[in-house]
C-alpha cells in the first residue's frame, strides 16, 4: 500500500508538470479572466475576499491534516518539519491574512474560483502527504547547500512577495478609483514584482526539497504567473503612456 501510494505521489508530481505545460498554452491563448481581466460573460462571481479564503484553504488544511494524521517519528525529523513549515506559512499567510488586507479587489468569476479550488486541494494534498509521510531526509539535509540555498531563496521571495502585494495595495489612496503605475521595490525593473517574488519563493521550495512534487509545483506556479505577468504588462503598455519602456515583465535585467 505504501509502495503503491508513493508511486502514485510521484505520477501526480509529473501530472502536475504536464498541467503546467497545458495550462501555459491556454492562457496564451485566451488569457486570465479575473482581476483586472475579468469578464463578465463568465457568470456568477464571488466576492474577492470570500474566493481567496476559500480557493486557498485546502493547502493549508490538508497538509495540517496530514499531518495530524503521520506518525510522530516522521515529524520529529527536521527537515520535513522545516519543509512543512515554509509550505504552511505562505498558505497561512494567504488564507488568513492577506485576504483581509484586500482593498476592494475585483470579484472572482465562479468558475476561475473553482479551478483555483481544485489546484490547492490536489496540490496541498500532494505536499503535504508527500512530506509527512514518504520524504526520506537525513538529519543532516538541514545543512546541505541545497537546502541552505533554497531557504534562503524562499525567504527573500516570500519577503519580496509581501512587500510588492504591499505596494499595489497602496497605491489608491482612500476613496480614490482606478489603476496607476506601480512603483517602489522591484516594481522599478518589472511589471510583476509581486510574481517575481512568488516565483522566487517556490523555486527556493523546490531546492530545498529536491523533490518532484515540490519541483512541478515550482514549475506550475512559473508557467502560471509568467503568462498572467505578460498580460499585465501589455495591458499597463496600452492603459498609461507613459509606461516606463525600459521596465522589464517578470525578471530584473531579463524577461
Amino acid at each position: 500500500m505504501e509502495l503503491s501510494e508513493a508511486r502514485l505521489l510521484d505520477a501526480l508530481a509529473g501530472l502536475q508538470a504536464a498541467l503546467g505545460c497545458l495550462t501555459l498554452l491556454l492562457l496564451r491563448r485566451i488569457g486570465s479572466s479575473y482581476g483586472r481581466h475579468s469578464s463578465p460573460r463568465l457568470g456568477w462571481q464571488m466576492p474577492a475576499r470570500l474566493a481567496w479564503v476559500l480557493q486557498e484553504l485546502p493547502s493549508l488544511a490538508l497538509p495540517l491534516l496530514e499531518c495530524a494524521r503521520a506518525a510522530p517519528s516522521h515529524l520529529r525529523r527536521r527537515p520535513n518539519a522545516l519543509l512543512l513549515a515554509m509550505f504552511l506559512v505562505h498558505y497561512a499567510h494567504r488564507t488568513l491574512i492577506f485576504p483581509f488586507l484586500i482593498r476592494g479587489g475585483k470579484p472572482t468569476p465562479l468558475l476561475i474560483w473553482m479551478m483555483a479550488f481544485m489546484f490547492c486541494t490536489f496540490n496541498g494534498y500532494l505536499q503535504g502527504r508527500y512530506l509527512s509521510q514518504y520524504a526520506e531526509y537525513s538529519e543532516d539535509w538541514v545543512t546541505d547547500p541545497r537546502f541552505l540555498t533554497g531557504f534562503a531563496l524562499w525567504l527573500v521571495g516570500m519577503l519580496i512577495n509581501i512587500h510588492s502585494d504591499h505596494i499595489l495595495r497602496t497605491l489608491r489612496k482612500p476613496g480614490e478609483t482606478g489603476y496607476k503605475i506601480p512603483k517602489g521595490g522591484l516594481f522599478e525593473y518589472v511589471t510583476a514584482a509581486n510574481y517575481f517574488g512568488e516565483i522566487v519563493e517556490w523555486c527556493g521550495y523546490a531546492l530545498a526539497s529536491w523533490s518532484a512534487q515540490a519541483g512541478t509545483f515550482a514549475f506550475f506556479t512559473l508557467c502560471v504567473l509568467a503568462t498572467r505577468a505578460e498580460e499585465h504588462h501589455r495591458w499597463y503598455l496600452e492603459k498609461f503612456e507613459d509606461y516606463p519602456k525600459s521596465r522589464k515583465i517578470l525578471f530584473p535585467f531579463l524577461f
